[in-house]
């Protein structure tokens, strides 16, 4: 981190110079490059490269036009923080600095969106557990900040193996939560969290998802645009509540002291302001919609036999439906895209013909299957088959999956 007398020459001199480490006229890369629209960068010429989930995470970020990240490192997640390092040495990043640990960290980015400039920070399975009291404060702080969630395992014992049981601790919260299948989905969904979270009538902190390692750590094809583009900064008066002024910061955080009384009106503001941040959520979907496509994607719909999967489980439903599409039988395939906002009416529209629906994930806890069959009770006739699942870092091989439907045809319902 560059020493505070080299932040005010940084931000003083038109031209950068006398950054130490820099040499005379050096100019921020960040500064060289051109706006445009979310809408049209998401349309603009491509290169495709071989690259791992950390490294699209970075190309991502090179053209998300950040303000402020910062984190404590945490396997998977420290490769990417440690590519964003490398970003605020060429000048994408404004500001960026290692928090002293996981709370702290997620504290401090609240502290730096509350303030009206666009924050990132990110963390993987246990760091997401100790950080979760500051996380959990953030929606209702209306802080649109991105948190970059790389999961791993988080129940005893210790290990570091993948498993994306934490995304269930994020669901209630009043966060967005994204969930990428890939390393293109790593590139293209932090950018889209940015502008969507940054929404006036949203003003939400997303959560970008992946399963760690599977994707982190692994390559594949990533679709980029040049790096000489990047998305509109955000605009800090443009929220639901008014920034906070970093340079005479109130007395306390909370925006009415009577929330904190005992009493009836109290509790009516409260209830209220969390209608408020749920119905936020509710709000994203049209945006989320928008950018991503639809919030789910759909293979051969008006199938009998439906696998409804997010993250990198839908890659493993991929494989079982082409593996079954030679042997002449059609499966279907719904992928969730959005977590939260839930897309329940696309998911009873898409799974409304099926007889069979297999809910594949990497997660002791379900929760997939839980949001489905809740979203489809009544809706629905098809028999909903809690899994097949894995976790605690197990491989789900496509074989899984193809077993389970093969038993499903062989057992007498």
């Amino acid at each position: 981190m560059s020493t505070p007398t080299a932040e005010v020459k940084r931000k003083n001199t038109g031209k950068h110079t006398n950054v130490p480490g820099k040499p005379e006229g050096w100019v921020p890369a960040g500064d060289l490059q051109e706006v445009v629209t979310l809408e049209k960068m998401l349309t603009l010429p491509r290169e495709t490269i071989f690259m791992t989930g950390s490294e699209a995470a970075r190309e991502s970020i090179r053209r998300a036009n950040v303000d402020m990240a910062i984190a404590y490192p945490i396997t998977p997640q420290s490769e990417t923080m440690q590519q964003a390092g490398y970003l605020y040495d060429e000048g994408y990043i404004k500001d960026y600095y290692r928090g002293e640990e996981e709370i702290g960290s997620m504290s401090a980015i609240s502290g730096a969106s509350r303030a009206g400039v666009r924050s990132l920070t990110a963390t993987s399975g246990p760091g997401l557990m100790r950080g979760m009291e500051a996380i959990s404060s953030w929606p209702g702080a209306r802080t649109p900040l991105v948190l970059l969630d790389m999961c791993r395992v988080i129940n005893t014992p210790l290990a570091i193996q993948p498993d994306n049981i934490e995304i269930s601790f994020l669901l209630e919260t009043g966060m967005l939560v994204m969930h990428a299948e890939n390393q293109q989905d790593f590139y293209d969904y932090p950018l889209i969290a940015f502008i969507v979270s940054e929404e006036v009538d949203v003003t939400l902190p997303c959560t970008v998802s992946v399963d760690g390692f599977f994707v982190t750590h692994a390559r594949g094809n990533v679709s980029i645009v040049d790096k000489k583009y990047k998305i509109p900064p955000r605009d800090g008066w443009r929220n639901a509540v008014p920034s906070m002024d970093n340079e005479n910061p109130p007395a306390r955080l909370s925006r009415d002291a009577p929330i904190q009384k005992s009493n009836f009106i109290s509790y009516h503001m409260h209830a209220s302001w969390q209608q408020e941040v749920f119905a936020a959520v509710e709000r994203s979907a049209k945006y989320f919609d928008k950018y991503l496509g639809g919030l789910i994607e759909v293979v051969n719909p008006g199938s009998d036999e439906m696998l409804i999967a997010s993250g990198a489980a839908v890659s493993q439903a991929r494989e079982a439906v082409r593996q079954e599409g030679e042997k002449g039988n059609k499966i279907g395939l719904i992928k969730v895209k959005t977590i939260r906002p839930w897309p329940g009416p696309q998911i009873i529209e898409a799974a409304k013909h099926a007889k069979k629906i297999f809910v594949p994930e990497f997660n002791q806890a379900g929760w997939l299957h839980k949001n489905v069959t809740t979203t489809l009770y009544g809706h629905c006739q098809a028999k909903i088959y809690n899994g097949p699942r894995v976790f605690g870092g197990m491989t789900m091989p496509t074989e899984l999956i193809l077993d389970w439907l093969k038993e499903s045809r062989e057992r007498k319902e």
